[in-house]
């Protein structure tokens, strides 16, 4: 059951505001991408998360005036590639509007035919699972059927943090 919270605020609340403090929070960059009867699609998304490991679920979310999304929403099925740390020109390439988004991306199917950008860190790819309205955006749930293999994991990942893309800096101190 989910449930419907409305954000009571003031009129001095400044939506820009809201997104610049979000920006101080860490994220990988994924693209979200499917096949439909007009070839691959996809589209560059910092909002994704695992959600369950029984049964394996993970989750994103996309602006409910996205263009892609409905055609994904049709197909049914998705993959979320993760990408790699020197992957910035792929996530640009997937953030424009209006573009050929595949002109020179690399990809291959996977057993359900969804495509996998060559190089990125990992991918998983899923059904859609379920899917709720909130807000501005549509949270996505999707159930993993197939992922890369442990061995595919051996780059660092992209990530964003404060409008900029960013790269890991190893410290001393291991996660306890």
């Amino acid at each position: 059951m989910a449930l419907d919270r409305k954000i009571v605020h003031g009129p001095a609340f400044d939506p820009r505001a809201f997104r610049d403090t979000l920006g101080h929070y860490a994220s990988g960059i994924t693209i979200i991408s499917g096949i439909d009867r007009d070839g691959p699609i996809g589209f560059t998304c910092q909002s994704f998360y695992s959600v369950s490991t029984e049964p394996p679920l993970v989750s994103f979310s996309v602006m409910t005036n996205s263009t892609t999304y409905p055609r994904l929403r049709e197909a049914g099925k998705f993959v979320v590639n993760v990408l790699a740390h020197d992957q910035h020109t792929v996530s640009n390439q997937f953030a424009r509007k209006g573009t050929d988004k595949w002109a020179g991306i690399e990809w291959s199917p996977t057993a359900a035919g969804n495509p996998v950008i060559a190089d990125t860190l990992m991918w998983l790819d899923c059904d859609i699972w379920a899917e709720h309205e909130a807000g501005d955006h549509y949270i996505v749930i999707g159930r993993v059927n197939e992922m890369s293999p442990a061995s595919w994991h051996k780059e660092e990942p992209l990530l964003y943090f404060k409008g900029m893309y960013r790269h890991l800096r190893e410290l001393d101190a291991p996660a306890e």
